[in-house]
C-alpha cells in the first residue's frame, strides 16, 4: 500500500511541474514536454542574422517586441503604470509578463546568455531555446519541436495581445503578424 500511495504521489508530482514549467511569457511546457533554458536572442543570433537565413535577428531588432522591457521606462509607461498603483514598470510582473521573456522563470531556467533588457524576444514566441537551438536539431522541424520550439499562432500573440492590457487596441493577428514576418527565404535554383 506504501508503494502504491508512493507511486501515485510522485506521478502527480511529476505531472504538476510539467505542466507548470515555464517556456514563453509565462506559458506552461506542453504536456509532456521537459522546460528549458531560455538563451536570449543572441543565442538565436548565431544563425538568423544573415540574409541566407532572412536577417531574422535584425527584423526583431528593428522590432517594437526588442524595445518592449525599454517601453516599460518611457514618461508614459510610468503615467499608465502610477494610474494602476504600480510603482515601477520594469519590476513589476502585471507588466513584465507581456514585456520580457521568461519574465517569471527561476533563475535556474536563465542561461549566462540570457538578458531581461532584450524585451520580447525569439523565445517569447517560440519558446526556450535551450535544446532546439542546436544546429542538428533545428534542421529538423519535428525534432526542434521535440526539443521545445514552438511554432506560434494567435492564442501565442493573444497570451499579450489582449484587453488585460492598458494600452490595449482590437488585436488583429493577420495583419500583426505580417509586421513581425520573418520567414527563411526560398533557396535559389
Amino acid at each position: 500500500m506504501r508503494k502504491l500511495v508512493l507511486i501515485i504521489v510522485v506521478a502527480a508530482v511529476s505531472v504538476f511541474l510539467l505542466s507548470t514549467g515555464v517556456l514563453a511569457q509565462g506559458q506552461a511546457a506542453p504536456a509532456g514536454k521537459a522546460a528549458y533554458k531560455f538563451v536570449g536572442a543572441k543565442g538565436c543570433k548565431m544563425c538568423h542574422f544573415n540574409a541566407t537565413q532572412g536577417k531574422q535577428y535584425d527584423i526583431w531588432f528593428a522590432s517594437k517586441h526588442a524595445k518592449a522591457y525599454a517601453a516599460l521606462a518611457t514618461p508614459e509607461a510610468k503615467k499608465i503604470a502610477t494610474d494602476k498603483g504600480i510603482a515601477d514598470p520594469q519590476k513589476d510582473p502585471k507588466c513584465l509578463k507581456c514585456h520580457v521573456t521568461g519574465y517569471d522563470a527561476p533563475k535556474e531556467m536563465l542561461a549566462a546568455t540570457y538578458a531581461v533588457d532584450e524585451g520580447v524576444s525569439c523565445e517569447s514566441c517560440h519558446g526556450a531555446g535551450e535544446k532546439y537551438k542546436d544546429m542538428k536539431i533545428m534542421k529538423d522541424k519535428a525534432l526542434a519541436q521535440k526539443n521545445g520550439l514552438i511554432m506560434p499562432d494567435e492564442k501565442t500573440c493573444k497570451g499579450c495581445h489582449n484587453p488585460e492590457s492598458p494600452t490595449y487596441k482590437e488585436f488583429k493577428f493577420t495583419e500583426a503578424k505580417k509586421l513581425i514576418e520573418h520567414p527563411k527565404p526560398k533557396p535559389k535554383g
